[in-house]
């Protein structure tokens, strides 16, 4: 990943929990130390490499202090973005044969907490971004394309595409630009989005 530029800074690393005890009653095969040391790895070896987490909130006999341990990883591993989950009984998991003994509500409260600081982080994340240019490509008009370009744009609507780094970013632009790599200036950032403008190299020439 360092040595390839064909191949993506970006890592989804799962963690589930931040939990020793947890963990182990997940059959997830590795420590919170083991984990961290990876997150660690990764950084000294891509210093820009992009991670995403997971998290399941709630699993059988996660306790508030096991929360906690998921909190302190979340904010420790800088995620741009996780996927966090209220533990639902399935069959084959590890689970599966365990009580499901956290109520709907410490499940529910839980998972809100851990959202809010997944919103935290991603916001941080996202900002190192602002007043720098990143290469994007361009996958196609935005879901809110029909919001209005911004002023003095000749742009047809707005664009969204991807960063080496699976960041999303909103940019005004013409739909012709889809498939294609360009520059965009990054302006400000929300915890899930980047958005910006296309820096003067990517703007279409229409003379």
């Amino acid at each position: 990943m360092a040595a390839l530029p064909n191949i993506c800074p970006y890592i989804h690393l799962p963690a589930q929990s931040g939990s020793d005890a947890v963990l182990r009653r997940m059959k997830r095969g590795y420590t919170r130390a083991e984990y961290d040391g990876l997150v660690d790895r990764a950084r000294a070896i891509v210093p820009d490499v992009v991670l995403a987490g997971d998290f399941i909130v709630g699993f059988p006999g996660e306790t508030e202090e096991d929360h906690r341990c998921s909190v302190e990883l979340a904010r420790r591993s800088g995620y741009k973005n996780s996927f966090i989950f209220r533990y639902s009984p399935r069959p084959g998991t590890a689970g599966e044969k365990l009580p499901d003994d956290v109520s709907q509500e410490v499940k529910q409260r839980r998972n809100s907490e851990l959202l809010a600081v997944q919103a935290e982080v991603g916001l941080a994340h996202h900002r190192q971004y602002v007043a720098r240019t990143v290469e994007v490509l361009v996958e196609g008009p935005s879901p809110k394309a029909g919001r209005r370009a911004s002023a003095g744009s000749s742009a047809a609507g707005q664009l969204v595409g991807r960063t080496r780094g699976d960041h999303i970013v909103v940019f005004d632009g013409r739909a012709e630009l889809a498939g294609q790599y360009v520059q965009v200036e990054i302006l400000s950032a929300t915890p899930l989005t980047l958005m910006g403008r296309l820096a003067t190299s990517s703007a279409p020439d229409d003379s």
